[in-house]
């Protein structure tokens, strides 16, 4: 072939993939949403649809329904944000003190990841002989979001309880009490609980503890020591839960006799992580080890959130991505991130790469409750937001605020059109409302871009970004789940 014969056909092909471009880019114009602006949420009012317990009362268990190992039904349960205990403060205080929280809460999730990727060998459980300050088994309950009323003991009593996602054991304070933070309910008090037991040293439940004691009489004794310097100690025991109208009983926790730090208004935590004794594993066989949430956008509705336990906890209707597991940690949920669209298009700097877990437990994406801001491993974050801000160059930029660098002045509007933004987990897109990624942060009409930056290699996807969607932890099936409009 001559040398003008070639020419032309490089020139053809040329044209004809300039041709291909041009229809693909006119076939798919830039995705935008509407945002329907908001102002910051004041203090939600605390107000519970379980008419039929009293906040403080006491219900014999003959009226109760027991779940036993050959049943499997679904437990439903209100959840509020912890902004429902300080009704006392300005919705710009609450925000502050949150992210405050949020900060603090990310810190610590790496500090526990960092710890325990720098052990040669997986923690064996109980092999500490006695208690150390420096051993970290949770995350800082002051950064717990949302929480609940259940009840403890026989007869129940009911108690608020922050549920974490990223702590495993289950505690209360208990008196008598030799060091008690201050709670809105009484402190429960396990002589007056039928059902409350003692655990022996040398059961399997206190071997299962990553730092567990033995008292004079050889029971157990328990301590979740947190990143902040916050601690919780005492007694391990099983007690009864009543969720509602039934109740599952045996349930090892802790009975917290000296416990400080930052714990707020709650009387303690329900875990749950992925560990071993975190709520959904102990009633594994009772509730098929299935739970899901959704978490309600408190500016833009007045539905509360809601937590579910259970098969029906599961919809079909769900997109799934598979769970991942870290050799060295068991309590985080691990998925797998493999990019991010912005406007409709893939961001082609954020790689699979940048999200992936080593063999050695570091990097890697978790799914949690408890923090509220996403944080991306930064390459990803200055991918993504420089995707964001050319997609939104027309929108009137404001100052930085606090831990966002992106943020944008709508002062006197009621909406605007923002880019789309859409996380791809592996065999599950999820398409994020607007209201997910752009927030209030004052009362001036500021909206901030909700993701940060983080120079760990973790990458945490956090509660702003999971709203309104049922997020369903289905660890019978090893995934999670995700459907929009779930709060309905």
């Amino acid at each position: 072939m001559g040398e003008k014969s070639k020419t032309t056909l490089l020139f053809s092909s040329s044209v004809i993939l300039l041709f291909f471009s041009l229809s693909a880019a006119v076939s798919s114009p830039f995705q935008l949403h509407s945002l329907l602006l908001h102002p910051l949420p004041s203090a939600p009012v605390l107000s519970w649809q379980d008419s039929d317990l009293p906040f403080n009362s006491l219900v014999e268990t003959s009226d109760l329904d027991t779940v036993n190992s050959n049943t499997s039904l679904g437990l439903q349960l209100e959840l509020h944000h912890l902004d429902a205990l300080s009704s006392e403060e300005t919705p710009e205080r609450l925000f502050d003190l949150r992210l405050q929280r949020d900060v603090l809460r990310a810190e610590t999730i790496n500090s526990l990841v960092s710890k325990a990727v720098a052990r040669k060998h997986p923690r064996a459980p109980g092999r500490r002989p006695g208690f150390s300050s420096s051993v970290i088994s949770g995350l800082a309950q002051g950064s717990g979001e949302y929480f609940t009323r259940l009840g403890v003991g026989t007869p129940p009593r009911y108690l608020y309880m922050v549920l974490d996602t990223g702590s495993d054991v289950i505690w209360v304070q208990c008196s008598p009490c030799k060091k008690c933070y201050s709670q809105s309910d009484p402190i429960f008090d396990p002589t007056k609980s039928r059902s409350f037991s003692g655990i022996p040293c040398g059961s399997q439940l206190c071997r299962s503890l990553d730092s567990s004691g033995c008292n004079h009489r050889r029971m157990c004794l328990y301590q979740v020591s947190y990143g902040d310097g916050s601690v919780t100690y005492g007694d391990f025991s099983t007690e009864t839960l009543t969720f509602r109208m039934n109740r599952i009983g045996r349930v090892a926790l802790g009975c917290g006799h000296n416990n400080q730090g930052l714990f707020v208004g709650a009387a303690g935590l329900l875990g749950l992580g992925r560990g071993r004794l975190s709520f959904p594993t102990q009633t594994g066989r009772r509730l098929n080890r299935k739970f899901s949430y959704c978490l309600a956008d408190r500016s833009a509705s007045s539905k509360p959130s809601s937590l579910l336990f259970g098969d029906t906890a599961i919809p079909r209707t769900a997109v799934f991505t598979p769970l991942l597991t870290n050799p060295k940690l068991d309590t985080f949920y691990y998925v797998q991130l493999l990019g991010i669209s912005v406007g409709g298009t893939r961001v082609p700097k954020i790689r699979p790469s940048l999200f992936k877990m080593d063999r050695d437990g570091n990097g890697g994406v978790i799914i949690d409750s408890g923090t509220s801001v996403t944080r991306l491993t930064r390459p990803a974050y200055i991918a993504l937001r420089n995707a964001f801000r050319l997609g939104a160059s027309n929108l009137k930029r404001a100052p930085a605020f606090s831990l966002f660098d992106t943020c944008y002045d709508f002062s006197g509007k009621t909406s605007v059109k923002v880019p789309t933004v859409v996380l791809h987990f592996r065999g599950a897109d999820v398409s994020l409302p607007a209201t997910n990624y752009l927030i209030p942060v004052d009362s001036s009409g500021t909206f901030c871009f909700a993701f940060a930056g983080t120079m760990s290699g973790l990458s945490i996807i956090g509660n702003i970004q999971q709203q309104g969607f049922l997020v369903a932890y289905d660890l019978a099936g090893s995934r999670i789940g995700f459907k929009p409009n779930g709060c309905a």
